[in-house]
């Protein structure tokens, strides 16, 4: 992160890639995870930082019962709502950088990964990684699996994947791709392929150069 010495990795992908599957499976190796998802909920929990902000720009029916974000009202609105979706992440973007800039620092790990769905998309995160990891499968295994997991319509997942950033333009930003479409069987070589690259980076001992797995 920033001037920081450590090594990062960028971990990214779309809604239904796996990205939680991949970051457990390196964390395993004993890679310190860092999770902005994680992050951010507990900045909109009851009680967390960002909600006083929140309800203050936003009102207080962005509050569930517990005191906690009303995840599903706020989508609705930042979906509708451009300049709600700016006015949103002014308040949460500076928050999980400074967590995230925090968790890297006290991170005991062979190296860091930074779980960021939105690394693409937030245009400030490319910068602040040693490289970039995006995870890729076809758009149709992402709807699936998304439509299996949450219950959703297809057309609700195809709203949210627009929203995001093309897959084209997460091969684009990439160093590294994991191709996620054929089960753990295929997907745990190619991490520890990649694990032994970053370990080499983190020790200083390889030079840059993209991986396509």
């Amino acid at each position: 992160m920033g001037a920081a010495p450590r090594f990062t990795v960028g971990l990214t992908g779309g809604i239904g890639s796996g990205k939680s599957t991949v970051a457990d499976l390196f964390a395993a190796r004993g890679v310190s995870v860092v999770d902005t998802d994680q992050i951010a909920h507990r900045l909109t929990a009851p009680g967390g930082a960002a909600m006083a902000d929140i309800v203050a720009q936003f009102g207080p029916e962005y509050a569930d019962a517990a005191g906690a974000l009303d995840r599903a009202r706020m989508r609705q609105l930042v979906f509708a709502d451009a300049g709600a979706k700016a006015r949103l992440e002014a308040i949460l973007h500076p928050r999980i950088r400074a967590e995230t800039e925090a968790a890297t620092a006290a991170a005991s790990g062979c190296y860091v990964m930074l779980a960021i769905p939105l690394l693409v998309e937030s245009g400030t995160w490319r910068a602040r990684v040693s490289r970039v990891l995006a995870v890729d499968c076809p758009e149709t295994v992402q709807i699936a699996r998304v439509m299996a997991r949450n219950k959703l319509p297809e057309a609700q997942v195809r709203a949210i994947m627009a929203a995001q950033a093309t897959r084209q333009a997460r091969l684009d930003a990439a160093d590294d791709v994991i191709v996620n479409d054929a089960g753990l069987a295929a997907l745990t070589p190619q991490i520890d392929r990649l694990h032994q690259l970053y370990l080499t980076f983190s020790n200083g001992t390889a030079t840059n150069g993209s991986q396509r797995l």
